[in-house]
């Protein structure tokens, strides 16, 4: 599908709301908009919404499909993505099959596992659900080599890779750690943790692991008050604008990234564009953004199963090795790959 296309996303996840699969849409709409093609982004805003529970901060669409199916059926469109689990993505699956449209899908978070930590939900049932919902997909898009064969091994079908990316200019290069004035008080080095405060990020390891300077936390969610109450001494910043955000990873001496379940990690990619050092667990998000597969060698960080010790050799990574290890990762190749996985929707259908 090389042609310029009009494409329809339809997400769970867009803005107002901030969190990495976000993030990572909004960006490429704005590739595939530079690109040249038209882009429709059918999102919670466009309907009715209640709250998700236990995840404040996230609407979801309230019984979409009859409203979801008009816009749809009026529209004009050569692909079709579904690009979460969420209300949305399920009511855009059943009417996709009973139009008898192709489309796309992906597997942007390991839900099967967020669902076992917040609603002990067993994994197999976890794996079943989403098995079901990617098994009339022509394309569900995976982010990581890892995550690829673990589906692939759980029998999820047409699997198709596609990488993320990283905006290199506004997550500028600091050769030293800079200053950050609502930081300066703290003892170095800093080491930063920046994504949601809930189950799936394991941020509890980054609170209680040993490290001999301060450590800061950037985002909100549904376990913030009672991590707070429980570990003291950390630097709190909540939610930041993407500018703000920027200077704290500049500032930072190491990014600490504790989650074993991430599909990706693209805050990882955002460090290391700064020049920040990873520390992180050797399991597929941080194996993927940190790993050179043509040569098994980690660049930009380090990997360890004790994460204070690999905290602490990070501190060691060369800064500029870290951002060279980020430009590997662009936007305009991760859009390239997606639009190479897109198929025709309704011309097939015929």
């Amino acid at each position: 599908m090389g042609k310029r296309m009009k494409i329809v996303l339809v997400s769970d996840a867009w803005q107002p709301q901030v969190n990495g699969v976000v993030t990572t849409l909004v960006e490429l709409v704005k590739e595939l908009q530079l690109a040249g093609h038209a882009v429709e982004v059918i999102h919670p805003g466009l309907f009715k919404t209640k709250p998700c529970p236990g995840y404040a901060g996230i609407d979801l669409a309230v019984a979409p499909k009859k409203q979801l199916q008009a816009m749809l059926t009026s529209m004009d469109f050569d692909a079709i993505h579904v690009a979460t689990e969420g209300p949305l993505g399920w009511a855009a699956r059943r009417i996709c099959l009973v139009q008898k449209w192709h489309f796309t899908t992906a597997y942007h978070t390991r839900f099967p596992e967020i669902l076992k930590a917040a609603l002990k939900i067993p994994l197999w049932v976890g794996y079943l659900i989403f098995k079901h919902f990617h098994r009339h997909s022509a394309g569900v898009m995976v982010p990581t080599h890892g995550v690829l064969s673990l589906l692939s091994e759980k029998g999820f079908k047409n699997l198709k890779p596609w990488t993320h990316g990283v905006d290199v200019e506004l997550f500028e290069f600091a050769q030293s750690p800079s200053e950050y004035l609502p930081l300066s008080h703290l003892k170095r080095p800093l080491a930063v943790f920046v994504g949601r405060v809930s189950y799936e990020k394991n941020i509890e390891a980054f609170l209680a692991m040993h490290f001999e300077g301060s450590k800061v936390v950037c985002g909100v969610g549904p376990l913030e008050a009672d991590l707070k109450q429980r570990f003291d001494g950390i630097a709190w910043l909540g939610l930041l604008a993407r500018t703000e955000l920027a200077k704290v990873y500049r500032t930072a001496d190491v990014f600490v990234f504790p989650s074993r379940h991430e599909t990706f990690g693209l805050v990882m990619l955002e460090a290391m564009a700064c020049g920040t050092p990873v520390a992180a667990y050797p399991v597929d998000g941080p194996q993927e953004v940190l790993m050179d597969h043509s040569t098994g060698e980690v660049q930009g960080g380090v990997l360890g199963d004790d994460l204070s010790i690999a905290t602490q050799a990070a501190l060691k990574v060369p800064r500029d090795l870290a951002r060279n290890r980020a430009q590997d990762f662009s936007w305009k190749k991760a859009t390239s790959l997606f639009v190479r996985n897109l198929v025709p929707a309704k011309q097939l259908a015929q």
